[in-house]
């Protein structure tokens, strides 16, 4: 039997509960376990928020909250592939198309064109809507991890050059203020012996 509209909107809504389980490599700020994709995503459509002002073009700030709230659910299928991992980032687009194709197809057709279309849009890197998520995204795990003194740099020997390397471009492309920060939090974490010199 063909399911209809509302039962698959209801599937789709379930399935994204699994994003609680996937842990990152961020710590949360006021207890020792590592975030999750929910949380993170929540807290990336609150900068969306209440940081559009430093956008480095006009943005939707709508449309940039649903690119967030989107952008890490095939990490359900394809796992958060830490940052840093070359090994895992050579195979992380394959299983993330393949995460893609599963999980927004649970949706009705046209929600699945929209929803997975935001996906594609944050990983494109091309409108200032998604300029600005990833900077969003590429900020927040430093804030985090700076304010917990570098305890994931610190476990996984990251050095200032891989740090700006990640980090630097896309922040200030899609705001010239979070990309400054990344700038200062780099800075501060090499003095504070956080990040390893090059």
């Amino acid at each position: 039997m063909q399911k209809d509209r509302f039962s698959q909107q209801l599937e789709f809504i379930l399935e994204l509960d699994k994003l609680k389980n996937i842990r990152r490599q961020t710590l949360v700020l006021h207890e020792d376990r590592a975030e999750n994709d929910a949380e993170h995503s929540f807290h990336l459509a609150v900068m969306a928020c209440i940081l559009a002002e430093h956008a480095r073009e006009e943005i939707d700030v709508l449309h940039v909250m649903k690119m967030v709230l989107m952008h890490d659910v095939v990490e359900i299928d394809a796992g958060d592939t830490y940052c840093y991992d070359e090994a895992g980032n050579q195979t992380k687009a394959e299983r993330e198309q393949k995460a893609a194709d599963r999980i927004f197809a649970l949706l009705p057709e046209e929600q699945e064109k929209e929803y997975r279309g935001l996906w594609e849009e944050f990983e494109a890197r091309e409108t200032p809507e998604s300029k600005f998520a990833n900077a969003l995204d590429r900020i927040h795990p430093m804030l985090l991890n700076y304010a917990k003194g570098g305890i994931s740099w610190k476990k996984h020997g990251i050095h200032v050059s891989q740090a700006e390397a990640r980090n630097c471009g896309i922040t200030d492309a899609g705001s010239e203020r979070i990309g400054k920060l990344a700038k200062e939090i780099i800075e501060a974490g090499r003095a504070a012996g956080m990040l390893l010199e090059d």
